[in-house]
């Protein structure tokens, strides 16, 4: 399974293709739409998101609400586009007639200065229009595909925010995945902590009050899982690998763990490593869960808990200096629409790019021609695991 997406942050609309999906899922618009929704909310989103209401249209690859097995294809239109039509062209603009609003002044931080020596733009507009946020709503698009299916497949997966600011939520190891689900959707910052939710929107307040940004760490939890998806014997076809991969490729993320993650470097191999167990109605199972449900490129059993950092995002209002590439003069970076904080929408982001690299896992090691034989290939599977 795969997935490509196209469209520019103020052109017409946002586009995915998802191809590899199994014929005879259950698929509706709502399942997609929901997910749209989430992205756009949280403490902290700017102005556009109370322009946008982003609404997909399935218009290839599904019938009377299944799969055909033929590639997805989703549209999510922008209702911003008519603001940005003279700027963004709807044909090519002649000669003789001047481009609007062109950009010469590259940000701090994001890929406008790069994406212009790479691609040779001299008018920056080009680089972020592709290279902003707007295009993870493509991406989510394809995400909830994927969590269609994990559902389906009784995988259920959520993102929260674990720290904004500075600010911690405290640890919660114990709560299901539906109280998991139904608490951070309650709050405003998706936290999983009220109290420290509350400290959360005041930075995130204060921040904006600043003209500044804020960044935070999210995490995303899956369960359901059966043990032995990825593999050990090649690099690329390890699944915490590809999850890490996937993350880090969010726009702003910095960094990526499992479980403990990097705390790992701070403790001794007995207080790392989780402890094997066994019962007959269970099988085999963790004593811990403190490498996040993965060993050795491969699921364990145990939930999946994977943790991504954002930086704060770099467009500001009070914006840092810059060179403009025409007249090599400093000049303050120019100011874009932004969000004083995207933690709680990056966390649906982070949830939907996960859930697609764990579908992609599952496509790969069973069945998946028909979505009845490859449930039915999975529940057996679970039924052979457990009585090793």
């Amino acid at each position: 399974m795969r997935y490509l997406t196209a469209g520019e942050s103020h052109g017409k609309q946002q586009t995915t293709i998802v191809e590899g999906l199994p014929a005879q899922m259950p698929i509706t618009k709502e399942d997609i739409n929901e997910s749209l929704l989430r992205r756009q909310k949280g403490h902290g989103r700017g102005k556009r998101m109370q322009i946008e209401k982003d609404l997909v249209d399935i218009v290839g690859g599904v019938r009377h609400g299944y799969t055909l097995g033929s590639p997805i294809a989703l549209v999510v239109h922008n209702d911003d586009f008519k603001h940005w039509v003279d700027v963004m062209g709807e044909d090519p603009v002649p000669e003789e007639q001047n481009i609007r609003r062109v950009v010469t002044r590259p940000r701090p931080g994001h890929a406008d200065l790069n994406g212009a020596l790479k691609y040779g733009h001299r008018d920056m507009r080009n680089i972020l229009e592709r290279s902003s946020a707007r295009e993870t709503t493509a991406r989510v698009a394809a995400g909830a595909v994927a969590k269609t299916l994990l559902k389906h497949l009784d995988i259920h997966i959520i993102g929260y925010v674990k720290e904004i600011a500075a600010i911690k939520a405290e640890e919660k190891p114990n709560l299901s995945i539906q109280e998991r689900i139904n608490i951070s959707e309650a709050s405003p910052v998706r936290s999983l902590d009220d109290a420290a939710g509350k400290k959360m929107m005041d930075a995130i307040d204060q921040a904006k009050k600043d003209g500044d940004s804020i960044g935070g760490v999210c995490e995303v939890y899956v369960e359901g899982m059966p043990a032995g998806i990825g593999s050990y014997v090649h690099y690329d076809r390890k699944l915490d690998g590809r999850i890490a991969g996937a993350v880090q490729s969010i726009n702003a993320f910095k960094g990526v763990e499992f479980g403990i993650g990097f705390e790992a470097a701070r403790k001794n191999g007995s207080e790392v490593h989780d402890e094997i167990a066994w019962t007959k109605e269970q099988g085999y199972y963790r004593k811990t869960n403190r490498l996040g449900g993965f060993e050795g490129g491969m699921t364990t059993g145990m939930p999946i808990v994977v943790k991504g950092v954002m930086k704060p995002i770099p467009t500001l209002y009070k914006p840092l200096q810059s060179i403009d590439i025409e007249s090599k003069e400093p000049f303050s970076a120019s100011i874009e629409r932004s969000d004083s904080c995207a933690v709680p929408a990056a966390a649906v982001v982070m949830e939907h790019v996960v859930a697609f690299e764990i579908a992609k896992a599952i496509l790969e090691q069973f069945p998946n021609d028909q979505f009845p034989k490859l449930k039915e290939a999975i529940d057996q599977y679970r039924e052979e695991i457990r009585c090793f």
